[in-house]
């Protein structure tokens, strides 16, 4: 029986051959290596992938395709909302130290999932997605640019990112109203140890009001705090770079 694309699970379905294949060859899988999808719908990608890792374990919502995804027995199907999957627990069920974690997140909630991921970037050896390419923009977006914002630099201080593959609407079915791509995503080995919390507080508060010097925003938010450091403020928020905001955090 055909599947009907639910709109509250926001289901766009991959269905381009030549796009698929560009994505298992960027994600390059082995046989054997612990490796769980998020989203896998009608399969389009888990067939490729299980075929030459030889198991796969996925995370799948809609309750019709997990049952149809059940049906494979190389498959592990965790039929959950991603947003209360705990990676740290599924790592160990696999017996593994690290997981590689790939994906055709549904666009409605693809920021959520990145922050949730981020909580257990410890056990992931990496990451590949597909998503708006908007948002692939902002991820990856420099300093001094009008996609760079809060995500860039949430992600940019535990990843290196890089978008690795352009996908159009009519690869999809039902087609999307934007373009897509892939986004390959390495946890750096040693970031700088910062208190996850304080660093989303600040960035927060210094992208609250763009257009203003920081300041207006992140100025009286250090001042509140104390700090007797030295931070240019006389900016905007989207001119300070990465490595300026984690130091800063990590101060705190």
């Amino acid at each position: 029986m055909k599947h009907v694309p639910k709109k509250r699970f926001g289901q766009h379905f991959l269905s381009d051959p030549a796009i698929i294949d560009g994505i298992v060859r960027a994600i390059a899988p082995q046989a054997g290596e612990p490796m769980v999808e998020i989203g896998p719908g009608l399969a389009a990608l888990t067939q490729p992938l299980v075929e030459r890792l030889g198991r796969l374990t996925v995370v799948e919502l809609d309750r019709d395709l997990a049952q149809r995804l059940r049906q494979h027995a190389q498959l592990q199907v965790i039929e959950s909302d991603v947003l209360k999957v705990d990676f740290a627990q599924v790592t160990q069920a696999l017996g593994a130290t690290k997981l590689r974690v790939v994906g055709n997140l549904p666009y409605n909630i693809s920021t959520p999932i990145l922050f949730h991921l981020l909580q257990y970037v410890d056990v992931i050896a990496d990451q590949h997605f597909m998503l708006q390419k908007e948002v692939i923009d902002r991820m990856v977006a420099a300093p001094a640019t009008a996609d760079y914002g809060r995500l860039s630099v949430m992600l940019q201080w535990r990843y290196a990112m890089e978008n690795v593959l352009f996908v159009p609407p009519e690869s999809f079915d039902p087609p999307p109203r934007v373009d897509s791509a892939v986004v390959r995503m390495v946890p750096h080995e040693e970031p700088v140890a910062l208190d996850v919390a304080v660093l989303e507080e600040l960035v927060q508060v210094a992208f609250s009001q763009r257009r203003k010097l920081l300041r207006h925003t992140l100025g009286r938010w250090l001042e509140a705090r104390g700090f007797a450091g030295n931070f240019d403020v006389q900016r905007r928020a989207e001119e300070v770079p990465v490595q300026e905001y984690t130091a800063l955090a990590a101060s705190l």
